[in-house]
Formats: C-alpha cells, structure tokens, sequence
C-alpha cells in the first residue's frame, strides 16, 4: 500500500489524473483509470520526438499494376465504406513552442489512441515508487511483476463482435474482427493501416510481413506442386525401382545384414514400396526446385525490403532509431559514472568495461551448455535409432520376402525412421519450453540498453538454440547416415559398440522427407493447439467462474482484465515459429517439394488465428514503433546463403541423382559398361558391392547363414572391388568417379545461384526511386513548411517591434517638436 501512495502520488505530480473505482464482481479488486491531459501529452510528445502531422500530404498516391483489374481486386480489399483509408500528412517531431504550426483540427483526435497509450506507458515506466540504498526504484512493470498491481493494461474501445452505442467510439476494434480476424475475411487483404493505428507499428510490420511472405509462397507452392507431380506421374518410368520391385531382380537380390548377431539376411524387393515413394522426391523435378528455391528466397528478401522501406515512410518511422529511449531496467542499474569519449562528459552506465566482458562471457557460456545439451539429445536419439533397428530387424521372419501387406509398407528402416521422428519432436518441444525461460534470464542478467537491443540479443539466443534444436536431426539423416558405415566384414561402431546406420538401397532421402514431414506438421498442429485453444479455454474457465447475470452491466476495463495478457514477447513467439519455418521450407526444400504448400496453407491460417486471438481473446498491447522486423531480417539473409549450400549437398549426397547420371553417361556403355547405348538398364546392381559370407567376423554374426539359402556372397550399398579382386573391398573407380561428380556438382550448384543472388541483390534497390524522391520531398516540404512560420514569426515580432519604438519614440520627442 505505502509504495501504490507513493507510485500513484507521483503520478499526479507528473500530471496524470486518476480515478479509482472497486469491481463489480470483487469488491477487493480496484481499477486505476489513468488520463492524460492535454498538457501533458503535448509535453511528453515532444520529449519521445514523436512525430504528428503538419499539414494534409498529397503527394503519397498509390498506384499498382493490378489497378487495370480493379473488378477483381475489389473482392480482395477490405469494404471501405466500413474502414476508410487513413488521410495522410507531412509530420514533424512536435514541439511546444511551435504547436500552431502542427495540424491540429482536433485536440480529441489529434493524439491518436496508440500514441496516448504510447505516452501514458512511457510516463508508467519510468515514475519512482521507492529509494533504497540511494538507488531508484520504478517502473509499472516491477510493481506488477512483484504484485504490488495485479495488471497494467490499454483498453480496448469496445466489443469485438457488436458496434458500441456511444457515438463517438470509433469502434476499431469491431472493425477489426469484421474485416480482418472473422473466417469470412480469410481472402481478403489486410487493413494495415488500421492495425498499425489501433495496435502500433510494431504489430503492424509484423502482420505486414507475414502477409507478403505469403503471398511470396504462393509461388514456390505452386512450382513445387508442379515439381512433385512431375516425379509422381514419372514414377512408372523409374527404371531402377522397376528393378528392385521385380521378383527376377530385387528378389533374387540377398542384402547382407545390417547390425551384428540379430539381423537376418534380406532380399532387396522388401525396399519396393519406398523405393516408389523415392522416385516421386528424387527426380530430376527435384534438382530444378532447389534451384528455383534459391533464387525465390533471395527475391523474397529483396522485395521485402522494398516493401519495408515503403512502410517506413507510410508510417513515419524512417528515423526511428533516433527516438529510441532507453529501458526502465537499464536506467535504473545506472550507478556508475564514466567519460562519453564524444562529449567528454559524465555519463551513468549500469556497470564497467571489465563487469561487461564477465557478464557476456557468462551468457556466452551458458548458451553454449544449452547448445552441447541439445546434441546430447541428438546422440541420444542417434543411439535409440542403432539400438531399435536392431530390435526391429530381429523381428523379421526368417525368410523375409516383402509380400506380406505389413512386411510390404512396415519395414525396419520405416519403423525405427517414424518412431525416432516422433521422439525427436517430443524432446525438441520440451527442450524448447525449458529454454525460452532461460533465454529470457541470460537476456535480462546481460541488461541490453534499449528495448531494441533487448529484443535483438534475445532474438539471436532464442534462433541459436532452435536452429540446433529443430535442425539437428534433419542434417544428421542429411549428411551423417550411411556415410560412414565401411562395409559389413568391417563395419564402423559408435563407441565402440553401436553400428553405424545404413540408409536404404535409394538412399536416405526418404527418411530426411519423413522427418521434414512429421516436424513440420506436428509443429504447426502444436502451436495452433496453443495459439487457438489454450486462450480460448482460459478465458472460457474464467467466465464460467465469473457471475453470468452481471455480465450485461460488467465495465470496459474489468472485461479486458479477465482477457488474456499478451506479454511483451508475445510478438518475438510469433516471429520465431515463422522464422523456424522459413527455415524447413529453404534449407531442406530439395527433399520436400510440398513444403512450401504446406507453409502456405500454414500461413493463410496463421494470420487469421492471430487475428483472431489478438482481437477477441487477448488484453490489448501497449503500442510500440517499429522500423523494420529487427534481428529477423539479417538471420534470414543467412539462412538464404546457408540454403544454397544445404540443398546443393542434399542432391549430392543424400539423393542419389549424381550416381545415376555417372552411370548412365559413363559406366552404361563401354569401357565400363555392356550396354550399346545410354541406359538406366542394370543400374541397381552397379551401385551394390559384393561381400563373401565366409569374410564375416563370426563373433558378430550370431547365424551368418540364417535365411540364406544356398547363396554364399550378399551385397550392399557402397562403390568396393568384389572379393577375389587384387583390391578387394577397397573402393573402385565407379566410386572415385561419382565423388567428383559430386563435388564438382556442388561447385557448380552454388557459383550459379550465388551469382544469380548477386546479381540480383545488385539490381534490386532496398529503397524504390520514388520512396527515396518522396522521403526527400517530404523533408524538403517540412523544413521549407517550419522555416517560412518561424519567417513569420520574426517578422511579426520585427513589426511589432517597430511600432513600438514609433510609438516610444514619438513620447520621448521635445514638445516644441
């Protein structure tokens, strides 16, 4: 109570007036309405540089190429006869003494609802409600984070799902859920301009961006679509399936076991089933959608900046950094005096040079422990994968021959790959959960200077641990399995006691898309559960315990209590999960051409369930300004590069595409090959290696001879001289061959899109010439607009002035005179 007197009496001094008023509901729970004068928004208006409008602008009109369509697009737009379009000025940072030269028709509606809430929680933060040890206390966020307040919140103007009755409630919020959050909206565009104005720009950018990456998806969805049916409808012609699925081939075929004691001898044919599901993903559609996609992401990201450089002048944040004011938290730490070395004058800094260097090397250390932690889990699963397929294979009849409908779709490969995917993703959302609470500890001990600084340094944290998190697995199955298996008289162990996994005879592609699939699916599936039903069911419980027959008489504010509290890193959450996304949808592309489409169909959702949550189900957020999407911006710029790289390697070495182009131009026809012309014919038995039976270490192999028949050599996967050879076991010339292909492939790959990359980041300016003309045109305006008042002013006083010594002087005249 002493600190809420002393809290709330310092408020009053700093011109806020309050009104306290009990619950309806509770009469131990009281409201503190809070207002803002005139006076005092003008003050503080001109202390945070906040920019308000001059004078009407006319020189911002919109053209688009799509305009001709107007019939069409006129579906798309939102009913402006309900949401007008927002008239736009020539702004200036306010100030007091100039306030005549501001364009105020309307002191209510001068200050827009968002810059009042913007000033009223810049006044909040930053009044003191204690001194202890000659230290300040302040801030609304400690007093409700030690529960000296239950909450502190701006309120929303009405209802979402009826207009209000007062005539002059602009009844945005309504709006809102009409055209924007409602299901029946869900083609529509979004109402920028009205979000930036009701929640900030903050929230604005973010729906902004989200909006144009997907409609940028809309384009990569449809060439992978036409991608994966060019593999689907050629799968008939895919000569080396045909192979493994013939009984006369495959089937004749005996695979050496793939781990020691347990596993069984098997024939190739039980791989028929995936080896056609392989044939859709691995084909030569593939290799153009890796290419396309690199392209794709880089015009993303420059039009992106476009748009973004559109929306900084829109809406008035091109000079934004310099009104950044710094946090409640840093300030209040400040108890060290040091020499700006640009000033030469005293500053307070919350901690020395030598106290920086041992707090970032703390927070280093523990995001690198939380790094090694995750790759723990990764060897965890790794190991669970070697000991499974053991236990799996050991379950194969003895004479394995893949006709049984379960034997068919439900192979020990299929098995452990599924199972293991599934508790991959169950660690990844554990771990997740743990960590965004410790990310959020290191951030706030590292006590970054400005909000923006903070949300940055939390960003990289946060994005470092889930890019290991997420993608870990899928560049283990990638890049590590079946790489380094040697061959089965010699086979390589982890520790020393697990066997290395083999991927299958096409490779492992198949189970990098399994993997893809059920992280990517499962993520969104988990998120909309939190996102949609976890708000909804909360405050659902709370109006059930709520009395139902005061809900009619229940105020504005005591509604929004009840809603539920967006929190300040609200936003960051929503940003992660779509960079995540970004992530699965370029880095792996060209083993999942359907997850763009995914994406999108992700995505068209996404934006009406936040919508949704933020309109009906959530407290309203204190506005904010934002200039650009942050630290998001330059991590997607390296995952755009990184992806170039990935999905050259995928097609290198997780595809099988390079062996079979080796094959077909070099070792179908002689010298290497026995075929008269170009063929795919016999390409299956090339890639598999013979191996004597009587070469197995008898100690790992608990019946060498179970289900073999009276065959007496197996074969596997890999490029060795067959036994009796003077180089027995080594690797041939076919092997050397398809290395270089490889490698020459991922040179090639990555010179061409890179060049592509740059060429077009080159050609694409981040600022269009007519922003950069209006952005000069509106300083040019503004400054002639400021200075020709001032001109006037110091005339009128010159005048004034003039008349004044007239009129003194003809006193002062001899009367003779």
């Amino acid at each position: 109570q002493r600190k809420r007197r002393a809290y709330e009496s310092n408020l009053i001094c700093d011109g806020l007036q309050l009104e306290a008023t009990r619950s309806v509901l509770d009469d131990k729970l009281v409201f503190v309405k809070v207002h803002a004068p005139w006076e005092v928004l003008c003050t503080y208006a001109e202390i945070m540089h906040i920019k308000l409008p001059l004078k009407p602008n006319d020189l911002k009109t919109r053209f688009s190429a799509f305009d001709s369509f107007n019939w069409f697009t006129k579906l798309l737009r939102v009913d402006e006869t309900l949401i007008k379009p927002e008239q736009e000025f020539f702004t200036a940072p306010f100030e007091k003494n100039r306030m005549n030269d501001f364009y105020i028709h309307d002191r209510d509606t001068f200050f827009n609802p968002a810059t009042r809430s913007r000033i009223v929680y810049f006044i909040l933060s930053r009044v003191k409600y204690q001194v202890r040890d000659n230290v300040n206390k302040f801030g609304i966020n400690k007093l409700v984070s030690s529960g000296i307040y239950k909450a502190a919140f701006p309120l929303h103007d009405c209802q979402f799902n009826h207009r209000s009755e007062d005539p002059s409630c602009p009844n945005e919020r309504y709006l809102l859920y009409r055209e924007w959050a409602h299901p029946r909206s869900v083609y529509k565009k979004q109402p920028l301009d009205l979000i930036r104005k009701y929640y900030g720009e903050k929230i604005g950018i973010y729906f902004a961006w989200l909006g144009y990456y997907t409609q940028m998806l809309l384009l990569a969805a449809v060439v992978g679509v036409a991608c994966f049916l060019y593999g689907y409808f050629n799968q008939d012609n895919c000569t080396w399936r045909k192979e493994v699925c013939n009984p006369d081939i495959g089937g004749k075929i005996i695979m050496c076991p793939q781990c020691d004691r347990l596993c069984p001898f098997w024939r190739l044919n039980i791989t028929c089933e995936s080896s056609k599901k392989l044939c859709i993903f691995d084909s030569f559609g593939t290799l153009v959608f890796a290419v396309f996609m690199g392209v794709w992401v880089t015009l993303f990201l420059e039009f992106w900046k476009r748009r973004q450089a559109e929306l900084e002048y829109e809406w008035d944040t091109v000079e934004l950094q310099q009104e950044e004011q710094p946090r409640p938290e840093y300030e209040a730490r400040c108890t060290h005096v040091v020499i700006n070395e640009i000033t030469q004058e005293e500053e307070r800094v919350p901690f020395t040079t030598w106290g920086k260097c041992i707090r970032v090397t703390l927070c280093t250390s523990a995001v690198l422990f939380w790094i090694l932690l995750i790759i723990a889990s990764v060897i965890g699963i790794i190991v669970y994968r070697l000991s499974v397929f053991i236990v799996f294979s050991a379950k194969l009849p003895k004479h394995f021959n893949g006709t049984d409908p379960i034997q068919k779709y439900l192979t020990p490969q299929t098995a452990t790959s599924i199972t293991a995917s599934i508790i991959s993703f169950i660690i990844i959302m554990i771990l997740n959960t743990i960590y965004e609470r410790v990310a959020i500890m290191i951030t706030n001990f590292e006590l970054p200077r400005t909000q923006t600084d903070y949300e940055n340094s939390l960003t990289m944290k946060m994005f470092l641990f889930q890019f290991v998190n997420y993608y870990s697995s899928c560049f283990y199955i990638a890049f590590f399995k079946g790489k380094f298996v040697g061959y089965p008289g010699d086979p390589v162990y982890w520790l020393g006691k697990y066997r290395n996994e083999e991927c299958d005879p096409g490779g492992c592609l198949l189970e990098l898309t399994t993997q893809l699939t059920i992280i990517m699916g499962g993520k969104a599936i988990w998120n909309n559960i939190q996102e949609v039903l976890l708000p909804w069911i909360m405050n659902l419980i709370g109006r059930f315990h709520r009395v139902s027959g005061s809900e009619k008489i229940t105020p504005r504010w005591e509604k929004d209590y009840h809603l539920q509290p967006m929190g300040k890193l609200g936003l960051f959450y929503e940003y992660l999960e779509m960079i995540i996304q970004f992530g699965f949808v370029t880095l792996f592309v060209a083993s999942f051409p359907l997850a763009p489409l995914l994406a999108l169909v992700n995505n068209i959702l996404e934006i009406r369930v936040d919508a949704w949550k933020m309109t009906t189900q959530y407290r309203r957020m204190v506005p904010e300004k934002a200039q650009d999407i942050g630290a998001w911006q330059p991590i997607m710029q390296g995952i755009a590069i990184l992806a170039v790289v990935t999905n050259a390697m995928i097609i290198a070495f997780t595809s099988d595409m390079i062996p079979r182009l080796v094959y077909y131009w070099s070792f179908s026809v002689p010298p290497y090959g026995e075929h008269s012309h170009y063929t795919m014919d016999g390409y299956i038995n090339s890639t598999l290696s013979i191996f004597n039976i009587m070469d197995f270490k008898n100690e790992r192999l608990e019946n060498p001879y179970s289900g073999l028949g009276n065959h007496t050599t197996c074969r596997y996967r890999d490029f060795r001289y067959p036994p009796g050879h003077p180089r027995e076991y080594k690797h041939n010339i076919y092997y050397w061959h398809v290395i270089a292909a490889k490698l020459a492939f991922i040179i090639v790959m990555e010179h061409i899109i890179y060049s592509v990359k740059f060429f077009i980041s080159y050609a694409i300016p981040d600022v269009s010439k007519s922003t950069k003309s209006k952005i000069k045109r509106e300083k040019y305006l503004t400054q002639k607009l400021l200075h020709e008042n001032h001109l006037k002013d110091v005339t009128n006083m010159g005048v004034i002035a003039k008349k004044v010594t007239e009129v003194v002087g003809n006193n002062l005249r001899p009367k003779s005179e």
